[in-house]
């Protein structure tokens, strides 16, 4: 376990991503990928996909960041698991267990976005970046706003925000 990640912190991170992994984050020590390499490639999961779920490990690999305000938490750490898909849809894989049960799971889509797979893929933002991006400016927000108001849908539009 890694509990200072002040050098530890993935690039492609905004300064305040940086400080919030740096302060809020550790690295537990996750399984390799390559110890089932062989194992999903009996079963027909292709190099390739196998190969993305390595490079995410090395990169995201055991991080554990405070939980989300949303989806139960979010992911408990990141690891890659659990190929899912084919090669008309394209793969999917487990971007690391849920914090509590729940019926979905944490993915990583085809183009590498994380999202929430329940039977219908649902992403919820174009990279993990941009996941570990808004618990940042969540936390961040939730630390400082006076006020935090929810908005959406036609609601945004015409808002002025003061």
């Amino acid at each position: 376990m890694n509990l200072n990640l002040f050098n530890d912190v993935p690039d492609g991170l905004t300064q305040r991503a940086r400080s919030f992994v740096r302060a809020h984050g550790v690295k537990v020590d996750v399984r390799p990928v390559e110890e089932q390499r062989q194992w999903w490639l009996e079963r027909d999961i292709p190099a390739t996909v196998i190969d993305r779920m390595a490079a995410y490990q090395e990169r995201w690999g055991g991080l554990v960041l405070p939980p989300a305000s949303k989806y139960d938490g979010g992911p408990r750490y990141f690891a890659a698991d659990s190929p899912e898909g084919s090669a008309s849809e394209g793969w999917w894989f487990e971007a690391g267990m849920q914090r509590t049960a729940v019926p979905y799971s944490f993915m990583i889509g085809p183009s590498g976005e994380f999202g929430i797979h329940a039977g219908q893929w649902s992403p919820l933002h174009a990279t993990v970046e941009g996941w570990v991006e808004s618990l940042a400016l969540t936390h961040h927000a939730s630390m400082w706003a006076k006020k935090i108001v929810k908005i959406t849908g036609d609601e945004v539009a015409g808002t002025w925000l003061v």
